[in-house]
């Protein structure tokens, strides 16, 4: 059996790399807002076109010089006082006070192959700079670590957010692991409670928001005492095809609008459930992800959508409950191999037209909505019902994984 002073000394080991990756990270961040380093930063950036090919040799080796070596030094001298500080303070077994070094031996292979890079050794870039590979990104960009289409963000989409380098651990504590500044973001049921909170939660990010409702008003939003004018489009279920158009040049689409019959249960109330609830927003979807065309778009389009609470808990309101599970699934069923992301918006009773007696505000709502957002919460859970946090993760793990195994 393993001993309780190897446990120990492994756990060390772990966080010693944990730790030399966030002082990366905040290094990077660093180099963003203080002018010597972001001289040096600025390398860097000079070095890559959209498509990741380098727009010089020599920039890009003179760039490992500048930024990546000095970068890993100083990831090397943190990493030194980590095992420096457990050896001194006896945390860590004679036995086994080697390991408290790994998080330095780790750094040193960054420090070699910015070295190399630097040098032209060949085929060192292609080894050991993987987020700065050229070609199409296969995968959607990553939860927990960083890919190609998570790094290529950082280049192209906002140098003020993406920062991390291998854990997306800071950018999720920062709140920059989705910047929403100048993304131009589509949001249905404008005109509701939920919809016109959220406009204005998007608007004081940055964000370019066109709402989208069924009543031809022009929406506005109420900001420090200041009627702001949105963007207004209208349209009606059963007309999405009229949206591709706009879609075309949307960054992100929030699907929000719904009904609730409440008691009701006639043919044409379950029509109607389904058809606003579910099949409307399941055909704005397969219309979005048609305009996913290039590595932009797999990096930066993404869909948001309000399957609501009643995906797993009662709403005691039936058809809604059932039209709303269905959008759930729908949503779920899409989200094995979707070439962007798709968020699901979780959340419990709030005061609204559609349910007079929430006990959560829209405004409260809207801005948890969008601190998660930022944060890359993919499942977005607002209430107020602790065994929502517990059984949707569940629910949606199981569903999920029986998708993939059973669809192609």
């Amino acid at each position: 059996m393993i001993n309780n002073s190897l446990l120990i000394a492994l756990a060390i080991a772990l966080c010693s790399i944990i730790w030399v990756e966030l002082v990366r990270d905040y290094y990077h961040y660093l180099a963003h807002i203080w002018t010597p380093l972001s001289r040096l930063h600025s390398w860097h950036h000079r070095v890559f076109k959209p498509d990741l090919s380098v727009n010089s040799v020599e920039i890009y080796r003179q760039a490992h010089w500048y930024n990546d070596v000095p970068e890993s030094l100083v990831m090397l001298i943190f990493s030194i006082g980590f095992a420096l500080l457990f050896i001194s303070q006896g945390w860590i077994s004679p036995n086994y006070q080697w390991l408290a070094w790994l998080g330095s031996l780790y750094t040193l292979s960054f420090t070699g192959s910015a070295i190399a890079r630097g040098l032209g050794i060949p085929y060192a870039d292609e080894i050991t700079d993987a987020t700065h590979r050229q070609g199409d990104f296969t995968t959607i960009p990553a939860h927990w670590f960083v890919n190609r289409s998570y790094h290529w963000r950082h280049h192209f989409d906002d140098q003020n957010a993406y920062f991390c380098g291998t854990f997306t651990i800071v950018d999720r504590i920062m709140g920059t692991a989705l910047s929403l500044k100048g993304k131009k973001i589509a949001v249905t049921g404008a005109n509701g409670t939920l919809g016109q909170a959220l406009i204005k939660q998007l608007y004081l990010k940055g964000a370019k928001v066109t709402a989208l409702t069924s009543q031809n008003q022009e929406l506005f939003i109420d900001v420090r005492n200041e009627q702001i004018p949105i963007k207004t489009l209208s349209w009606q279920v059963g007309e999405e095809s009229n949206l591709t158009n706009i879609f075309e040049k949307i960054d992100i689409l929030i699907l929000n609008h719904g009904i609730n019959v409440y008691g009701e249960k006639t043919a044409e109330a379950i029509e109607k459930s389904y058809e606003i609830n579910a099949f409307s927003g399941w055909r704005m979807m397969e219309l979005f992800l048609k305009t996913v065309k290039n590595n932009q778009d797999k990096a930066t389009k993404e869909i948001w959508v309000n399957t609501s609470e009643a995906e797993v808990n009662p709403a005691f309101s039936p058809l809604y409950e059932i039209s709303k599970r269905t959008m759930g699934d729908l949503v779920t069923l899409k989200r094995v191999n979707s070439p962007i992301i798709i968020r699901k918006l979780i959340l419990g009773p709030f005061k609204s037209k559609l349910n007079p007696i929430g006990v959560m505000s829209g405004d409260w709502v809207a801005k948890q909505i969008v601190n998660l957002a930022i944060r890359d919460f993919r499942d977005i859970i607002v209430t107020i019902n602790p065994f929502t946090y517990v059984i949707f993760p569940f629910k949606e793990w199981l569903m999920l994984s029986y998708c993939k195994v059973l669809t192609k």
